[in-house]
């Protein structure tokens, strides 16, 4: 989740000094109408011939085959337009993008087309779904929380904008909940009764020592509860302590935090990736989350980036955003250092770390990598998973013996031709593995070989498991 063009505070960089913001918003700071806003005529379009040649740059396995490829359009055509996360619910992928987002149609994935579009700056634009709810992180600065408002200089509003996706084709703003420091990524997590979900926000200290909001959030997550039939009137209900001592810093960094957080849900746990810190976290009180274990290795990890869980719930996969994505640290030339995958067994409700992972493809220079968002592919008795790794492509990893973790499959494209390119993430999602390119768009897979045993599911946010 939810997660930076690169990493969090070098994307915020990236689009604050490429985008010069829209219009200024109306007297009324809550707009429902999102699309009705242009974007800045000072972005730079994507040449069409500029993508034709990056998606000639693409090669895969034999078992992972590309079936489908929906293109940026505007005004999701523009340099600022940045592919972020995805969500999905029913037939559709709900894609995150740093100026809005865009919904598809999946009923038939060899098909998928866009249904409908809302331009709504915000990076990064992180998308979580419940039913007909999306909820869009924001964690960068604005003056308001309309679709409308744009980047603010210094403080200014951050958080989670809500909108209403009964109608595919026109989605509804309905609201938005101001979070200290903003949200880099919201985790959904079922609450006790169905009248309620809960989000938990995780507020990357992008804006460390500048805001008075980010200095009195160090070390916390926020939690919003959102009232399912009126969520207008979801809330900040908590900003928990998770790091008493605000963290640990790496990469250079002055600061810590946590950067994205997956909870499991049937044996009430959570694995948050915390910069320099991965954490273990009893949720059975999930306005009240407790941490079970603490970690680091600050000689395989820079940057804490995201985990995922094993189908039991009995094993996590933690990434290393290392440089994010700006260097070439995800292939074997860099091993053991930084940039991929550390596995850990849970034995005792702590962590036990088993094996690390990283790309095989030793091909990869001059394309920049590192890892980021990935998802469980439902596999009977194996551990199996799929993973965004920038320009490294979506890699398909079967890590049943942690020791030993490989490469089943794969797919990438080579350099990018802008300042940014590659999946962002990938997820597997009824019988189809979708990666959103931060460049082309969203590309369709599909993975054979593999004896699926996906349960019936009706929606998927990768980050809740």
């Amino acid at each position: 989740m939810r997660r930076g063009v690169l990493a969090g505070f070098f994307a915020l960089c990236l689009a604050a000094c490429t985008a010069q913001p829209p219009a200024p918003p109306p007297s009324n700071p809550a707009t429902p109408a999102a699309a009705a806003a242009a974007p800045s005529q000072s972005h730079t379009t994507i040449k069409p011939e500029d993508l034709a040649s990056y998606d000639r740059t693409a090669t895969h396995s034999g078992n992972l085959l590309p079936v489908a490829g929906v293109a940026r359009r505007a005004p999701f055509d523009t340099d600022a337009a940045i592919g972020s996360d995805l969500a999905f619910t029913g037939n559709y992928a709900i894609a995150g993008n740093y100026e809005g987002f865009i919904v598809y149609d999946i009923s038939r994935p060899e098909r998928t087309s866009i249904v409908s579009q809302v331009y709504c700056p915000g990076p990064q634009n992180d998308v979580t779904v419940s039913g007909d709810l999306l909820f869009l992180s924001v964690d960068s600065p604005m003056t308001g929380p309309s679709c409308r408002s744009p980047m603010a200089l210094d403080a200014g509003w951050e958080g989670i904008r809500i909108f209403d996706l009964a109608d595919k084709r026109s989605p509804r703003y309905v609201g938005a909940v101001a979070v200290p420091c903003g949200s880099h990524t919201a985790t959904l997590v079922p609450g006790p009764t169905p009248e309620a979900v809960y989000l938990y926000v995780s507020s990357v200290p992008t804006h460390q020592g500048v805001t008075p909001e980010c200095e009195a959030h160090k070390g916390k997550i926020g939690v919003v509860k959102v009232p399912v039939h009126d969520p207008a009137k979801a809330a900040l209900v908590g900003e928990p302590v998770v790091l008493p001592d605000g963290g640990t810093p790496l990469q250079r960094l002055s600061y810590g935090g946590c950067h994205d957080i997956t909870v499991f849900t049937a044996r009430k746990l959570a694995a948050a990736a915390c910069i320099g810190d991965g954490l273990l976290l009893d949720i059975a009180d999930p306005e009240h989350p407790k941490v079970l274990d603490r970690i680091q290795d600050p000689q395989h990890f820079g940057y804490w980036h995201s985990a995922v869980f094993n189908a039991a719930g009995t094993r996590v996969v933690f990434s290393d955003e290392f440089g994010g994505g700006l260097s070439i640290v995800c292939d074997p030339k860099t091993e053991p250092g930084y940039g991929g995958d550390g596995i850990y067994d849970i034995v005792d409700r702590k962590l036990k770390l088993r094996g690390y992972f990283k790309i095989p493809r030793p091909e990869l220079e001059p394309e920049t990598c590192s890892a980021h968002n990935g998802s469980l592919v439902p596999v009977t008795g194996r551990d199996i998973m799929v993973q965004g790794w920038y320009e490294g492509g979506a890699s398909v990893i079967d890590f049943t013996d942690p020791a030993h973790a490989r490469e089943i499959a794969y797919f990438e494209r080579g350099h990018s031709p802008a300042e940014f390119g590659g999946s962002w993430s990938a997820y597997f999602y009824h019988g189809y593995i979708y990666s959103n390119d931060m460049l082309e768009g969203l590309d369709v897979l599909q993975l054979t070989g593999v004896p699926f045993a996906e349960p019936a599911t009706t929606q998927l946010n990768a980050q809740t498991q």
